[in-house]
C-alpha cells in the first residue's frame, strides 16, 4: 500500500518539485510505458486500455472510431482525464485514409483516424506490449475497451476471435494467455462490443479454455451478444444520434451521460451511490433497442449450469417468486421488461407468452423477450447452485459477482 500510494503522489501532485522529479524520471523511461500510467484519484488507481477499429480500410467504420471518442468523454464524465487511457486504433498515426464513412450525399468516403492520445495501430504486437506493461503495476485493476469486429470461428464457439490491424486475428485462447502472464492479484475487466463477443466470457479460464478451470488472476468482462450471433454497431453512418449498439446503452449507464451529452436515468440500481459495471450491463439490456443479447462472464458461467429441463421449469414459475431472489440490477432487467409487454408478475413467463402471437414480433421484441427469459433463467440458475451446497461453485460465482460490481477506480 505505501508503494502504490507513493506512486499515485509522484503522479499526481502539482507541487513543484514533485513535477520537476518526474519529469527527470520519465525522461528516463520508454514514452510509451509513462503513457501507461494508471490514473490517481482519490478512490483507488485504475489502468485503462482499449483498442479498436477494422481489420483494413474496407470494414473500419466510423462508427468504431466514434465509439472510441464517446469512450473518452466518458472517462471525461467519471473524472477521468481521457489521456490515461492509451488508445491503439486501426492504422493508427500512419497518416493514412482508413476510417470509412458515408457523405452527405450517402457516397462513401475515408479519412485519417482522428483519436486524441491515439498511441498507433491495433495490432497484435501492440497489445501484446501494451499488457507486458501493465505488469508493472501489480494489483492495480485493469479495464480494457474492445471495439471492433468479431470471429466467428465454426470448429469451436468458445474461441472465437477478434479482428486487428492488417485482417489479423486474436483469439480467445490467444488472449486468454496474455492474461495468464499478468500478476494474479490484477483484476481484469473487460468491455467488448464486437459480434460473436460472448465467447470472451472464456477468459476467465486458464487458457481461455473451460476445460482448464478457473484462472487464479480475477477476471470478468460485459460482452454485446452472445458467442453464436452477430451485434450491431458497426456503421458508416454518422450521426450519433442514430447510433443504437451496446457501447452507446452501457457507457450512458455507467456515466449517466448518452452521446450526445444529454443526462439519462441513473442506473444505480442498489442505492449505493456508485453505477457498478453489471448496472451498466443491465442499463443496456432494457435501453439497447437492437437484437443483441448482452451477456456477462458470471451469466455465461450460469448458463453453463443450465438444462433444457431447468429452463422448462423457469419458464412456469411467477415471476414474482423468481424476483424475491433477484439481485436489484437484475429486479430493473425483469421487471422493465416485463412492462413493456404488459406481463402480469403474478403469472409465469409461459402464461404471459399464451396470447402472444410471436410471429408478430419484430426483431426488437423479440430481442427483448429473449432477453427476459435468459434474465429469469440467471436469476433461477444462481438460487440453484447456492442451494447445492457446492462451496467450490459458489466459491466462483461470489467472485465473478465481486468482479462485476466493481466500477473504475471505485470498489
Amino acid at each position: 500500500m505505501l508503494k502504490r500510494s507513493l506512486l499515485c503522489f509522484l503522479l499526481c501532485s502539482t507541487a513543484s518539485l514533485t513535477v520537476l522529479f518526474v519529469r527527470e524520471l520519465q525522461a528516463h523511461q520508454d514514452r510509451e510505458q509513462a503513457n501507461l500510467v494508471h490514473s490517481c484519484r482519490t478512490e483507488q488507481p485504475q489502468s485503462f486500455l482499449a483498442f479498436g477499429g477494422g481489420g483494413a480500410a474496407s470494414y473500419n467504420e466510423i462508427a468504431l472510431e466514434k465509439n472510441m471518442l464517446y469512450f473518452q468523454r466518458t472517462l471525461q464524465a467519471m473524472r477521468y482525464n481521457p489521456t490515461v487511457a492509451p488508445i491503439f486504433f486501426a492504422n493508427g498515426n500512419s497518416g493514412q485514409a482508413t476510417v470509412r464513412y458515408l457523405d452527405p450525399q450517402g457516397e462513401e468516403k475515408f479519412k485519417v483516424p482522428q483519436i486524441p492520445n491515439l498511441q498507433g495501430a491495433s495490432t497484435p504486437a501492440n497489445l501484446r506490449r501494451s499488457l507486458q506493461q501493465l505488469t508493472q503495476y501489480p494489483g492495480i485493476p485493469i479495464f480494457f475497451y474492445f471495439t471492433g469486429h468479431g470471429h466467428f470461428n465454426q470448429n469451436n464457439t468458445d474461441n472465437n476471435g477478434i479482428y486487428l490491424w492488417g485482417d489479423q486475428q486474436m483469439s480467445v485462447q490467444q488472449l486468454s494467455r496474455l492474461l495468464d502472464r499478468l500478476p494474479s492479484e490484477t483484476p481484469f475487466v473487460t468491455m467488448m462490443s464486437q459480434c460473436y463477443s460472448g465467447s470472451f466470457a472464456n477468459l476467465i479460464y486458464k487458457g481461455g479454455d473451460p476445460k482448464q478451470g478457473i484462472a487464479l488472476q480475477t477476471r470478468c468482462g460485459f460482452f454485446a451478444t452472445i458467442k453464436t450471433e452477430p451485434s450491431v454497431g458497426c456503421t458508416p453512418e454518422v450521426n450519433e444520434a442514430d447510433y443504437q449498439d451496446y457501447s452507446s446503452s452501457f457507457y450512458a449507464g455507467l456515466s449517466g451521460r448518452d452521446r450526445l451529452g444529454q443526462s439519462v436515468a441513473s442506473a444505480d440500481y442498489n442505492q449505493d451511490g456508485r453505477v457498478a459495471y453489471a448496472e451498466a450491463h443491465a442499463f443496456a439490456k432494457v435501453e439497447e433497442q437492437t437484437t443483441d443479447l448482452p451477456i456477462s462472464t458470471s451469466e455465461a458461467w450460469l448458463q453453463r449450469q443450465s438444462s433444457p429441463q431447468f429452463q422448462e421449469q423457469i419458464l412456469v414459475q411467477p415471476i414474482a417468486n423468481l424476483l424475491k431472489t433477484a439481485r436489484p440490477e437484475q429486479r430493473h432487467v425483469i421487471e422493465r421488461l416485463s412492462a413493456k409487454f404488459s406481463f402480469r408478475l403474478g403469472q409465469s413467463l409461459a402464461e404471459n407468452l399464451s396470447p402472444i402471437d410471436e410471429q408478430k414480433l419484430d426483431e426488437v421484441e423479440q430481442a427483448y423477450l429473449t432477453r427476459l427469459a435468459v434474465e429469469l433463467e440467471n436469476v433461477g440458475l444462481e438460487q440453484q447452485v447456492r442451494q447445492s451446497g457446492n462451496q467450490s461453485a459458489i466459491a466462483i460465482l461470489d467472485r465473478l459477482l465481486k468482479c462485476e460490481a466493481d466500477s473504475w477506480g471505485r470498489p
